[in-house]
C-alpha cells in the first residue's frame, strides 16, 4: 500500500520517475535587482478573489514594493478552468518581456482533462513561489476518525465512500485518485460529493496546522497544490533570467511574508531546469491520473 506522486509514473505506468533535482532556495543576502519596468503586467487565468488570483495579487503588491517595478497591472481571464487565459496570455504575450503569468497545479487538471493543444509548454517558468496541501476530509457527523478506517471503507466499497473535493480533475481530486489507488480501490469508483467537513488527513509531508500528514498515519502519498510565476516562450533568455532575479527578490517584502502566513500558504521556491523538470513530471502525473478516474471535460 505504498504509492507517492514521485512515484506514480512507475507504479502506474511501468514509467521510470527520478527523484527531482534539489529544491533551490532564494539567496536573500544578493544584491537587489534593477527595477524590471516602469510598469509590468500579471496575466491571471481565474476570477478574482480566487486563491491563484490572491497569489498573483500578493506577488505584485511585493514587486512594487520591493522597487522593482513602480505599478502593476492584472488581468484576469477566467474561462474553461484557467485553459482560456493561457490560450490568451501565448497569443498576446508570447514576446511581452514585462507581462508575467499565473499557474499552477490545479490548470494541469483543466489541460488534462480538456487536451488543450495550448498547454504549459508554450511559456516558461519563471518560479514556483507557493504551495499549500490538499485536506481529507469527512462529513462532521462521520464514524470516519482515521485514514485507515478511510482506507478500509474505500477497500470494501468505494461507490459507497464519497469524498469532498473541489475543481474537477484540480489537485484535491487528483489526491482523491491516488487514495483511491492506494487502498486498492479502483479510482473511477471513487464517489466525489460536497459536505461539511472535519479533517482526518493533509497531503504534505508532515502534519500541518495541527492535522496529521497521510503519510503518517500510513498510507504512503502526499502532493503539493502549487502556483507559479511563467513567462512568454518569446521572450529573450537574458530577460528571463532578469524576471527571476526580480521575483526572488520580491518574496523578501515583508507584506508577502504576512500574507503567507494568513493564507496559510508555504513558500517554496524553485527556479531553473529544477522547476521545468518538475512541472513537466507533475504534468505527465496529473495526465495518467485524470486517465485513471476516467474523467470527461
Amino acid at each position: 500500500m505504498m504509492i507517492q506522486r514521485r512515484t506514480v509514473l512507475g507504479g502506474f505506468a511501468g514509467l521510470g520517475a527520478s527523484t527531482l533535482g534539489a529544491m533551490s532556495a532564494p539567496a536573500w543576502a544578493q544584491p537587489a535587482p534593477k527595477k524590471l519596468a516602469p510598469k509590468l503586467r500579471i496575466v491571471i487565468p481565474a476570477m478574482s478573489r480566487t486563491a491563484l488570483d490572491e497569489a498573483g495579487r500578493a506577488l505584485g503588491d511585493a514587486l512594487v514594493g520591493q522597487g522593482l517595478t513602480d505599478e502593476i497591472e492584472y488581468e484576469n481571464k477566467e474561462g474553461g478552468g484557467g485553459t482560456t487565459g493561457l490560450a490568451w496570455y501565448v497569443q498576446k504575450y508570447n514576446a511581452d518581456p514585462n507581462t508575467f503569468f499565473m499557474g499552477d497545479s490545479n490548470l494541469l487538471g483543466s489541460l488534462a482533462l480538456q487536451k488543450s493543444p495550448v498547454d504549459l509548454t508554450k511559456v516558461k517558468p519563471v518560479a514556483r513561489l507557493i504551495s499549500d496541501y490538499p485536506v481529507v476530509a469527512v462529513a462532521a457527523a462521520s464514524p470516519i476518525k482515521t485514514i485507515n478506517e478511510l482506507v478500509e471503507r474505500l477497500r470494501a466499497n468505494a461507490k459507497q465512500t464519497p469524498m469532498a473535493i473541489g475543481a474537477v480533475g484540480g489537485a484535491d481530486h487528483v489526491f482523491a485518485g491516488l487514495l483511491g489507488k492506494a487502498a486498492g480501490s479502483r479510482p473511477e469508483d471513487v464517489v466525489y460529493m460536497p459536505f461539511k467537513l472535519r479533517a482526518i488527513g493533509v497531503s504534505s509531508k508532515k502534519a500541518t496546522y495541527g492535522v496529521r500528514s497521510v503519510r503518517e498515519q500510513g498510507l504512503d502519498v502526499d502532493i503539493t497544490n502549487w502556483r507559479a510565476a511563467f513567462t512568454g516562450q518569446g521572450v529573450p533568455a537574458a530577460r528571463q533570467a532578469e524576471m527571476v532575479e526580480a521575483v526572488k527578490a520580491s518574496l523578501a517584502y515583508e507584506l508577502w511574508k504576512k500574507t503567507l502566513k494568513q493564507a496559510y500558504w508555504e513558500q517554496s521556491w524553485l527556479s531553473g531546469p529544477d522547476l521545468a523538470n518538475f512541472i513537466d513530471f507533475d504534468t505527465k502525473t496529473t495526465q495518467l491520473v485524470v486517465q485513471l478516474l476516467k474523467l470527461k471535460a
